[in-house]
């Protein structure tokens, strides 16, 4: 979670762009394309993500939209798994309370999304979420 200092549109206008994953969410390396309704649900944009010579090419898609408040996605990097993320915008006084989690989005990605690896998932969206605020405050999108 994280405290933003814009209003929940402003951080809901960077997540209704799909071209801005590839800036905040670490892991992503580059979109690919987009459905031309995105964000509705069953909307999907298409990513690269990985690192080195290990990249894949997948895709995002919407499965609940509730603007400006809530998003939710199913997120694939298939071999490597599919993860159900939820981004939850919280109004505050002097700006937007941002909440984001991630479960495993199948039963055979349960082996790579478990108790073991949250520390290492909470990183990397802690991460995220640094990214996320700062293109939301700044327009800033790389670091």
């Amino acid at each position: 979670e994280a405290q933003f200092s814009v209003p929940p549109e402003r951080v809901f206008a960077v997540l209704s762009d799909p071209e801005s994953y590839a800036d905040w969410v670490v892991g992503s390396h580059s979109i690919r394309d987009a459905d031309p309704d995105w964000p509705a649900v069953g909307a999907r944009f298409y990513h690269r993500v990985g690192a080195g010579p290990l990249r894949v090419k997948d895709h995002t898609e919407v499965l609940e939209i509730d603007p400006p408040r809530r998003l939710v996605l199913r997120a694939r990097a298939r071999p490597m798994g599919t993860a159900k993320v939820e981004i939850v915008l919280a109004p505050r006084v002097g700006g937007t309370h941002v909440t984001m989690t991630e479960v495993a989005g199948d039963p055979l990605s349960q082996l790579a999304l478990n108790r073991l690896t949250d520390p290492l998932v909470h990183h990397r969206n802690v991460e995220s979420l640094r990214r996320l605020r700062r293109i939301s405050e700044t327009g800033t999108v790389k670091t």
